[in-house]
């Protein structure tokens, strides 16, 4: 098998164009779907603490806001470039759609690698990065949140930079420590919701829960916690792994000591490899594939591809990472009768918990995690009794009833808000 792309913005497209085939609508409108609102690039010039001179550039993807403000996270990787977020500000679009929450789809972030900047480095990037596009986001306008190497601090300042512009608006960016505005329950709603989307997977499945064998690929904070709210329902993380490579055990790796020894204040410090539990060093690759239950790629997209897919062993895989499974792989693992759920679902924990700290934000009020997490589980779980009953009507897989419902549901806002062009 050729596999036709690794490009996040021509696999979300493939994803998208076959769920508008199954709408009765014009040609018009599934152009508008898949068209971005406003693709935004800006020049950020940054003076190294060693007085050198380095250009980066920024983006900010704006995909569709018809169900309310413009929403997403800000990226800070060196491949980010303005296709990657168009693909990732799509996905935004279908997954608040899918939770059912008012808001649209945004992405972004700067092209820059922040292991190899100071902090004083990288909080006058993120303050010029947001002087530069201020006039495009804002509470009712574009809600920036933290994605891969962004985190709370730079959520802070963020939140500063707007302030010196336009004053207090804590509701301008999700995902704040406590402190600032920040929501309890939010550094861990992702790992959270995919615990509970595996739990409610695996009963789809037929497979109990308690016992069941997990692999988890990325052991940041989402798979960090999820791997912890696993193994508290009695799931068996037999094997966990990060940029340094994996550790497997196949009666199941202590998970509390892999975390105590890898993480400080929630943020990753030191490999699993380097971490001394009981278990055997293990690839990342050879993780990918090994013989388990439930598969989690939970770190970069396309780890699941043409190359390796054939290898992949597990019986459910839930998409963590955003399009961690390629379109040509996707469509090999439903042949073989492999489930997948697709992201847009699986790791919408994250981005229901934000809208729950804006609405607070807009409230002036700060909830209990208990009620956070509970209205997360009402949200998510309407969205996966949605999807599997629309799986169940349509005969389809996973992926496409989700993508079904998201869509169906920004098509019928925007008839009703009309056209006038």
């Amino acid at each position: 098998m050729t596999e036709t792309t690794h490009n996040p913005r021509e696999c979300a497209q493939s994803f998208l164009e076959e769920a508008l085939d199954k709408h009765d609508i014009e040609q018009e409108i599934k152009h508008l779907l898949k068209t971005p609102h406003r693709t935004v690039e800006v020049e950020l010039p940054l003076r190294r603490d060693n007085g050198q001179l380095t250009v980066y550039v920024g983006f900010r993807v704006q995909h569709d806001d018809s169900r309310g403000p413009f929403k997403g996270g800000l990226r800070y990787h060196p491949e980010l470039d303005a296709a990657h977020s168009q693909g990732l500000a799509s996905l935004m679009t279908w997954k608040t759609s899918l939770a059912n929450i008012p808001m649209g789809g945004a992405k972004g972030g700067i092209n820059c690698n922040p292991h190899e900047l100071s902090a004083g480095e990288l909080e006058r990037l993120t303050k010029q990065f947001v002087t530069r596009i201020a006039a495009l986001i804002g509470p009712v306008q574009d809600i920036p949140a933290p994605d891969v190497g962004t985190g709370g601090r730079e959520m802070a300042w963020i939140y500063d930079a707007y302030t010196a512009i336009y004053g207090h608006h804590p509701d301008m960016v999700t995902g704040k420590p406590l402190g600032i505005g920040g929501s309890k329950g939010r550094v861990e709603a992702t790992g959270y919701g995919l615990s509970l989307i595996t739990n409610w997977a695996c009963r789809n499945q037929e497979i109990d829960i308690d016992g069941a064998t997990i692999a988890i690929q990325g052991f940041g904070n989402v798979g960090s916690y999820v791997a912890q709210f696993l193994s508290d329902k009695g799931a068996k993380v037999v094997a966990v792994s990060d940029v340094g490579g994996g550790v497997y055990n196949k009666n199941g790796l202590d998970i509390r000591s892999l975390v105590q020894k890898t993480h400080v204040d929630g943020q990753q410090v030191q490999s699993v490899t380097e971490s001394q539990v009981s278990a055997e060093a293990i690839s990342n690759d050879e993780l990918l594939t090994a013989d388990v239950d439930v598969l989690i790629p939970a770190a970069l997209g396309a780890a699941i591809n043409a190359s390796n897919v054939k290898d992949v062993r597990a019986r459910i895989v839930i998409e963590a990472a955003n399009l961690p499974v390629t379109c040509d792989a996707d469509t090999a693992l439903s042949q073989r009768g492999v489930f997948v759920v697709p992201d847009i679902l699986a790791n919408s924990g994250g981005v229901i918990v934000s809208y729950l700290e804006w609405v607070q934000n807009r409230q002036g009020l700060q909830w209990s995690q208990e009620d956070v997490l509970s209205y997360l589980t009402d949200q998510l779980d309407a969205a996966w009794s949605a999807t599997v009953q629309r799986m169940s009507e349509e005969n389809t897989s996973c992926r496409r009833a989700a993508y079904l419902i998201a869509t169906q549901r920004v098509i019928e806002t925007k008839m009703l808000r009309g056209f006038q062009f």
